[in-house]
């Protein structure tokens, strides 16, 4: 047998389809793999062997949303993902994408909107369309990226940045603005419905874009629409109708329940089973925390982000807008101290250095510090940071994430943000506290389970047929982990910590972290869809 360029040896093979872990190893020829079962003739002489024994040799974790679209530019060694293990992520998510753009403008606008979810790395802004986009990707970061082109980027370029209704020629001037995105390599369309201009976007308006997707191969990709009707399940089921409207594929992305939820997680998982049992191809993916992340322009009602960032400052330095926003969220609930209040919110990415001793803090302690009105307060940091803070909140319930991660239509997507200094853990240590706690420690489901969910069934829902799993001649992205060390040592008040376990995470053949320490290799690529 010929000689090969790495070959891992003694690790029990968990191959990503749910099969049953095994004893072999794994050949690793360019940027392929193949499989030499247990007692078959190892490869000789191998550029480098590595000895596994112990350990759990798996297909490379595939994050199903990652908003790390523009801090990978700055920051293209991406440890905070790879060294759990992840080898592609999906970007785009949220409706809030950044191509196609053809006017600089807006792209710069929409960067500003959005810095506090996506970040505002000091980077060259120097593309245009989705093709040029993913260029910037190719072997210059150390994983894989496919891309979803998010509706407020189209909703932009057809109807400018206001709360305006969609005619049937904007629909179309849409529709083969995302045609165009996926011939370049996008896999679908995203949403997020809390996030202007795209949150202006009708029930209809999606369908009409999802059926598009789906025409081409896509699916739709969804933030859902929370306050809609009883806040509970209306939101989910709009992101299902849109499918079955479409006849095409719908994911609901970060699907988890609340604490402010009136019910349980089974009316919420009942209404995939209902949709699914109709033949309706519906899946989602959830994330192991306790701590939400986003943008703090959140907590500010969509009416006044319309017309863009500058007739958002505008509105928030007037005092009749603050009103307004003053009772709407008393409306909500939302002005108290507490979880579920403005006053538990803690607050991050201070660009000015008067602020910086707030980075991490909550509202509340930030209220108490300078006496200002909580809504005053928000808008006042908004303004004098140029809209780009962040912000970190209590997010799913504990007790109920299990029936989540063991639905059959459930995947991993972390959600991960990487903008402040005190980031949800969820950014360093999703797919570890899956293995770790959830898998080996309280046996929620079985570990070639788990494995399936992180490799093989997202590729699916994207369509990848060479990645995601460990068969003959597909691509080589790789983790090899310690099943009894593994897991997240991330925590709230210290969440930048890497993961215990991973040993070595392989992309495109090439080894990005080895013996748990980053290499500098940056073989990732922007994966096209027909064609990754």
């Amino acid at each position: 047998m010929s000689g090969v360029d790495l070959l891992i040896t003694g690790g029990t093979i968990v191959d990503g389809t749910g099969a049953p872990g095994r004893p072999g190893s794994v050949a690793i020829e360019g940027d392929r793999l193949r499989l030499v079962e247990a007692g078959a003739e190892l490869p000789e002489p191998a550029g480098r062997r590595i000895d596994a024994t112990g350990r759990v040799v798996a297909p490379g974790f595939i994050d199903l949303h990652s908003h790390a679209g523009l801090m990978i530019l700055a920051d293209p060694r991406h440890e905070p993902k790879v060294r759990q293990g992840v080898t592609t992520e999906v970007i785009g998510v949220d409706g809030n994408s950044y191509a196609p753009f053809d006017k600089p403008a807006d792209l710069a606008d929409f960067v500003e909107l959005n810095a506090g979810l996506d970040g505002h790395p000091d980077i060259a802004y120097d593309w245009d369309t989705v093709a040029a986009y993913l260029t910037r990707f190719d072997r210059q970061v150390s994983v894989n990226i496919a891309y979803l082109v998010g509706n407020s980027v189209l909703r932009i370029a057809a109807l400018g940045w206001d709360d305006v209704p969609a005619d049937e020629r904007a629909i179309q001037r849409m529709q083969a603005l995302l045609r165009e995105g996926m011939a370049e390599g996008a896999f679908g369309l995203s949403s997020g419905l809390d996030y202007p201009p795209g949150a202006f976007a009708t029930t209809a308006e999606l369908a009409a874009l999802t059926r598009e997707a789906g025409r081409h191969g896509g699916f739709y990709h969804t933030h859902v629409r929370y306050p809609l009707g009883d806040g509970y399940l209306d939101p989910f089921r709009e992101a299902i109708e849109i499918g079955r409207r479409a006849e095409a594929p719908a994911h609901i992305t970060h699907f988890y329940h609340r604490a402010t939820f009136p019910g349980g997680p089974g009316p919420m998982l009942e209404l995939v089973d209902v949709a699914r049992a109709a033949g309706q191809d519906v899946t989602f993916d959830s994330y192991p925390s306790e701590w939400a992340s986003t943008r703090l322009l959140i907590l500010i009602p969509p009416w006044v982000q319309a017309g863009g960032p500058a007739r958002t400052k505008e509105r928030l330095a007037e005092r009749s807008v603050r009103e307004r926003i003053r009772r709407e969220l008393g409306e909500r609930g939302q002005l108290f101290g507490g979880s579920a209040g403005l006053g538990g919110v803690r607050v991050g990415y201070f660009r000015r250095p008067e602020h910086a001793r707030w980075e991490g803090r909550t509202l509340g302690e930030i209220q108490a510090e300078t006496g200002s009105e909580a809504v005053d307060l928000v808008c006042d940091l908004l303004l004098a940071e140029d809209l780009r803070l962040n912000e970190v909140t209590p997010g799913p319930e504990r007790s109920t994430m299990p029936p989540f991660f063991q639905h059959p239509a459930g995947m991993v997507g972390t959600d991960s943000v990487f903008v402040g200094a005190y980031p949800s853990p969820r950014t360093y240590g999703s797919f570890p506290r899956i293995l770790g706690e959830f898998v080996r420690d309280e046996r929620l489901l079985s570990l070639e389970e788990a494995v399936r969910r992180m490799t093989s069934a997202p590729a699916a829902r994207l369509g990848i047929e060479d990645r995601g799993r460990l068969a003959d001649g597909l691509l080589a992205d790789i983790v090899v982990f310690d099943p009894v060390r593994i897991g997240s040592l991330a925590t709230i008040d210290d969440p930048r910590r890497f993961p215990d376990g991973i040993e070595l995470v392989v992309v495109n053949g090439t080894p990005v972290v080895d013996g748990g320490r980053h290499t500098g290799a940056t073989p990732g690529r922007a994966l096209r869809h027909g064609r990754s």
